[in-house]
């Protein structure tokens, strides 16, 4: 088995370093022969959960918007790694209001993100890294998804684009955390 990792870039800035970061991820996990798909957000509308449960019925989001696409893509995906930026010390909301509805969906259809490979990553100009990537890791954690570690925690430092690749150690780590992501896959087979 192949294998699949799904990577969400939570950017509005289809070049910045938030994206140039996920291409990275990407990058390194076709490196260890997986297949890599990243998903963007730039250009595209996310609307939050009205906890409207229809996808108890629907069997997706029934909100009209770019989410119930990323769903479907997940339903195919072993690995789900999850790239934002920090705007006032947290997770981008629009990265927040997608994970909501992707775990509701989750949880009320067949469970499609338990052992499912991934883990946050967080990229900021100065601070909020380490918040943000605990708010984003409690949808990892409540979905029964599995993270592996990395020689540091998944953050970056950059602000203007670019800025990111002088930041040797954080980009190293999402290297190793990316490798670890492909590598636990290959080990368990994916989440079938």
């Amino acid at each position: 088995m192949k294998g699949k990792v799904l990577l969400l870039c939570g950017s509005p800035r289809p070049k910045g370093n938030t994206a140039q970061v996920t291409e990275e991820c990407a990058r390194v996990i076709r490196d260890q022969g997986l297949d890599a798909e990243i998903f963007s957000l730039a250009g595209k509308k996310v609307e939050s959960c009205t906890a409207c449960y229809r996808c108890r019925e629907e069997g997706n989001c029934v909100l009209e918007d770019c989410v119930p696409e990323l769903i479907e893509k997940l339903r195919d995906a072993d690995g789900f790694i999850v790239a934002s930026p920090v705007y006032f010390g947290t997770a981008r909301g629009d990265v927040m209001a997608a994970l909501q509805r992707i775990g509701l969906v989750s949880m009320s259809n067949e469970r499609f993100l338990s052992w499912m490979v991934g883990g946050p990553i967080a990229v900021a100009r100065r601070g909020g890294h380490t918040a943000t990537v605990q708010e984003m890791l409690m949808f990892f954690l409540i979905n029964e998804m599995i993270v592996p570690g990395s020689n540091y925690w998944n953050m970056v430092f950059g602000f203007a684009p670019g800025e990111v690749w002088n930041d040797e150690e954080g980009m190293e780590t999402v290297r190793v955390f990316s490798r670890n992501v492909a590598r636990l896959i290959g080990r368990i087979g994916g989440k079938g």
